[in-house]
């Protein structure tokens, strides 16, 4: 008999465009592999995740920048289609921010952690949580929220520079503007020219004092917190390989032992009575040693898959089973665990398995599974080529005009709009999101 109740499908939800989120692919083939129906809300056009054949059904997502209320539309659209009840899986901030505001309305239709509707809000915003973390006495880079240009430039002093510059809702940065979630800042007015551009990204800018990255400093946890509040399933992790390097995603991660970094995640949870999948980032200090939240991700990290226990248990397929009132199977944790993002860290990907002592999973490879693999390589290579095709026309465009006098070519240049450096490299748009 399956410890799954299979009666009941999983529907996963994405506004997110990004054709390279290997998250959305895992949570296919872990609720697949275990019998469960898996129904993707989410475009996958030109995703290798449609590939899979644990993949139950295809539907039409909302459109990029969709309200809550426009969200919840097309789940209604997609509830009444399924005509049973399912078990919702956000995976991007928008859209667990949109389920916990409508989830009075989806209940009847999805069967949903109980928790209160702002508090994926709450904890997504990246201003509210430093004042979360304030009133926890969680340790949090020290955070400032300007009120204008000047103080922009003035908080930046204040904090020494280079300072982390965040948008305070990633969520609603729009696509395509040149605007990222996160970038450094390596001077004031680099800091005031980034506030003027506050109504374009559709929240707040705050500053942050800059932890610097380093071996051992970049950590992560991904836990379920059941009915009764328990965290279950998950654990830590560390980031060993990241894209960009030292401020993006887990390009490779460990399952790694931590009992601080657990002692946190566990406490955090508990005292803001948290419900359902999480993912939490830390870094360590390197001067003090203290391990400050930098992000609380209320939905499923990319790499979940990484904590696999010896029962088979993960994040995704613990949601499912609580929510159905199944027990949940009691398993070892399976340090030394290796997640590799293939397209991210190919090197990595191509060394022996037998290197991880846990156990190791590629994020779109897999012996049961390949289509997806195969799908990715093409995909990824014509996202590469028109990536370095733009690239070569923006060199070739700012290049002066040789016909011009030097002169000429001086008052051009001088006249041209200023554009802020952010001091970190350029990386594609799916790592805009920050899907970790």
């Amino acid at each position: 008999m399956s410890l799954f109740d299979t009666r009941v499908p999983a529907v996963v939800l994405r506004t997110d465009r990004n054709p390279f989120h290997h998250g959305t692919l895992g949570a296919v083939r872990s609720l697949g592999r275990a019998g469960v129906d898996v129904h993707v809300v989410a475009d996958c056009a030109q995703s290798p995740v449609r590939a899979s054949r644990y993949l139950s059904g295809l539907h039409t997502p909302p459109p990029p920048g969709a309200s809550p209320a426009e969200i919840a539309a097309v789940l209604r659209r997609v509830a009444a289609r399924l005509a049973r009840p399912a078990v919702l899986i956000p995976m991007d901030d928008a859209c667990a921010v949109a389920v916990g505001r409508a989830r009075a309305d989806l209940a009847p239709a999805y069967l949903l952690p109980d928790q209160p509707g702002e508090l994926p809000a709450r904890v997504a915003d990246k201003a509210e949580l430093a004042g979360v973390c304030a009133a926890l006495d969680v340790p949090h880079p020290e955070t400032l929220v300007p009120d204008g240009p000047a103080e922009a430039a003035r908080a930046a002093w204040r904090l020494g520079l280079p300072v982390v510059a965040k948008w305070s809702r990633p969520w609603l940065v729009p696509p395509g503007g040149g605007l990222r979630s996160t970038v450094l800042v390596r001077s004031a007015r680099e800091a005031g020219e980034l506030y003027r551009r506050a109504e374009e990204a559709g929240s707040p800018l705050l500053l942050q004092a800059f932890l610097p990255p380093g071996a051992d400093r970049d950590w992560f946890f991904h836990g379920y917190a059941d009915r009764s509040g328990a965290v279950r399933a998950g654990g830590p992790g560390r980031k060993t390989r990241a894209r960009p390097r030292g401020a993006g995603l887990t390009a490779v991660g460990r399952w790694t032992p931590n009992p601080r970094v657990q002692a946190l995640a566990e406490r955090v949870a508990a005292e803001l009575g948290y419900r359902g999948v999480f993912d939490l980032d830390f870094r360590r200090c390197g001067t003090t040693g203290r391990y400050h939240l930098l992000d609380f991700n209320p939905r499923p990290g990319a790499q979940f898959r990484l904590f696999t226990d010896t029962a088979g248990l993960d994040v995704v397929r613990a949601l499912h089973l609580d929510l159905t009132h199944r027990p949940l199977p009691q398993g070892a944790p399976r340090p030394g665990r290796v997640f590799v993002v293939e397209n991210y860290a190919p090197l990595s990907a191509l060394r022996p398995a037998r290197e991880a002592h846990g156990g190791r999973e590629l994020a779109w490879h897999a012996p049961d599974d390949r289509a997806p693999g195969r799908a990715l390589w093409a995909l990824w290579s014509r996202h590469v080529g028109a990536r370095l095709r733009d690239r070569a026309h923006r060199a070739r465009d700012a290049r002066p005009d040789p016909a011009l006098p030097a002169r000429a070519r001086v008052v051009r240049q001088a006249s041209a709009p200023a554009t802020p450096r952010t001091g970190v490299p350029d990386r594609p748009d799916e790592d805009r999101a920050g899907s970790h």
